[in-house]
């Protein structure tokens, strides 16, 4: 079939254009969106500080805060747990306190370590669990460990891996500096 030029509507042509191009825009504005799955690793924190002197972080799309011990964030398992790390320098020793989905709530498990793997300097240290006073027996939300190379004043990043009910979970972590 031959179609006649003349028999062209063109403010049809012209708004089926728009609603075309309308429609490639919004495909484009909302991008690729990552599923929540049961995978259990993390992406680093990016850090931005707040007017008010507190600390906010993004990962994977969630906002995280500094944690209630004043250590850095990561997320196990879509945002289920947190995990807190902090590090005494003086006493050369880790402490990983396991959270709630709050960010804030400690949230004993049963688990028998934690494992810290630190990038530079290179080290891997076991934490043992060590229970909080509200922590019902069996179970801890805080885990602790030492190495000497803990000792070394600086940054620290690395991973946090454990094993709750079966389950590993895993997320990074990166500790920034602050100049308050």
């Amino acid at each position: 079939m031959k179609i006649n030029p003349m028999q062209i509507n063109p403010m049809t042509t012209t708004r089926s254009f728009f609603l075309l191009l309308m429609l490639a825009g919004s495909v484009g504005l909302t991008g690729c969106k990552q599923n929540a799955t049961d995978a259990v690793t993390t992406d680093q924190h990016e850090h931005d500080h707040a007017d008010d002197g507190s600390h906010d972080h993004d990962v994977a799309g969630h906002a995280h805060g500094i944690g209630p011990h004043q250590g850095v964030i990561a997320d196990w398992g879509g945002g289920k747990y947190h995990v807190e790390f902090t590090v005494d320098h003086d006493q050369q020793q880790a402490t990983v306190y396991v959270l709630g989905g709050d960010e804030s709530t400690a949230t004993p498990i049963d688990a028998e370590s934690i494992e810290l793997r630190i990038k530079d300097p290179e080290m891997t240290v076991t934490l043992a669990p060590s229970p909080q006073e509200q922590d019902p027996a069996g179970t801890a939300s805080r885990f602790v460990g030492t190495h000497e190379k803990l000792g070394v004043v600086q940054e620290y990043e690395g991973t946090m891996t454990g094993l709750i009910d079966g389950t590993p979970y895993s997320g990074d972590f990166k500790e920034e500096a602050h100049d308050h």
